[in-house]
């Protein structure tokens, strides 16, 4: 059976959370699979950690909880610190560039993807959709679900009023990421389907 395991992170006030769940939607609802999603937070609302973790597969998943996430997005220092350990040592880490310094401690099998998220966020005129924009990113690195399963999900996921903009937020985050899934020599999914 092919499962994916992938843990969002970062701190409240991100959308750590709505970015999990656009990617759990996109591959249960849009894609045609299935999907589980736990999530913790902090003590603040806002500022404290949270986290959403996903596991994604083509069958019916027996286990909901995360073990070891093959994909780890980090949008914190923190979040970095606090769960790079538990990551496939195989496994991908995608960072906000600007607010995740990578350690000497992670290990060598894993591959690294950057994205200045916050700065892209706030060219588009509104930081708060930086967490759509990597999950465009997300959708153009990881290759494991299509382009049209993340555009639907984004579209049920978002106010009306705001969908515009969180397309194009998409939009950027995607068109980032196929500049760097074009330098990259192996396609992320290899590494993440079990």
């Amino acid at each position: 059976m092919s499962v994916t395991e992938i843990r969002v992170a970062g701190f409240g006030g991100q959308g750590v959370m709505l970015a999990a769940d656009i990617i759990g939607k996109a591959a249960c609802i849009y894609a045609g699979g299935y999907a589980t999603k736990t999530q913790n937070y902090g003590p603040e609302a806002r500022g404290g950690a949270s986290s959403g973790a996903l596991v994604l597969s083509k069958e019916p998943i027996l286990y909901p909880y995360t073990t070891s996430p093959h994909i780890l997005v980090a949008l914190s220092q923190e979040a970095y610190s606090r769960f790079m350990p538990e990551m496939d040592p195989n496994g991908v880490l995608i960072v906000e560039e600007d607010l995740v310094p990578i350690g000497a401690e992670l290990p060598s099998g894993v591959r690294v993807y950057r994205i200045p998220a916050t700065r892209m966020a706030e060219e588009l005129g509104r930081k708060i959709v930086m967490n759509v924009i990597v999950v465009g990113y997300f959708a153009a690195v990881s290759g494991i679900l299509e382009k049209r399963a993340f555009l639907d999900s984004v579209t049920a996921s978002v106010p009306e009023k705001a969908l515009a903009l969180n397309l194009r937020a998409f939009e950027a985050g995607y068109n980032y990421g196929r500049n760097v899934a074009v330098e990259s020599a192996e396609p992320m999914a290899d590494a993440v389907e079990r």
